[in-house]
């Protein structure tokens, strides 16, 4: 019986050695030094092997645990990244396009006063559509202050959005060098 209890140990031993992982030889070196403290502390006074096996599969099986914690971080790290980069890019494009149609009603309304102002100066209408197209030019003067405000702001929000990006993109990178 006790021959059968043996002959089994070292099939699994064997078994153990042919499927452990291979390991560089700092970490060799370091089982070996816990193994021997466990030695010299007393631990294994009944069977070297024993204790040998059972500590080396503490070692990897926790190897492993954290192996594969550190990669669940890492992904889920890059993952927020991404998304944040995604979420200025979008941020980004929807500024563009109204910074874009500011513009253009800038355009538009800047048109608009300088004929009204060419036909204040020709002098064809009346005193009251004088009066009208001075409350209009006004009016516009201030619609066109008001969107130059806006374009400035747009155009200090673009700034900001491509200075966030570049953030984005150094963190992504500093990310990549540490993950490797």
């Amino acid at each position: 019986m006790s021959s059968q209890l043996s002959h089994n140990k070292d099939r699994i031993r064997k078994t153990l050695s042919d499927s452990a992982p291979t390991l560089s030889d700092t970490t060799r070196s370091l089982r070996r030094e816990r193994l021997s403290r466990l030695n010299s502390s007393g631990l294994c006074d009944v069977s070297k092997d024993t204790a040998t096996n059972h500590a080396e599969s503490y070692f990897t099986r926790r190897e492993n645990r954290l192996s594969a914690r550190k990669k669940a971080e890492e992904e889920t790290a890059n993952n927020d990244y991404k998304k944040m980069y995604e979420k200025a890019l979008t941020t980004n494009h929807r500024l563009k396009s109204r910074l874009e149609t500011s513009k253009q009603e800038l355009v538009v309304i800047q048109e608009q006063l300088q004929r009204a102002q060419q036909k204040e100066i020709k002098g064809e209408c009346g005193s009251n559509m004088l009066e009208t197209e001075k409350k209009d030019s006004l009016i516009l003067k201030k619609k066109i202050s008001d969107m130059e405000e806006q374009v400035k702001v747009k155009a200090e929000l673009k700034m900001e959005n491509q200075r966030l990006k570049d953030e984005n993109g150094a963190l992504i990178r500093v990310i990549t060098k540490l993950s490797k």
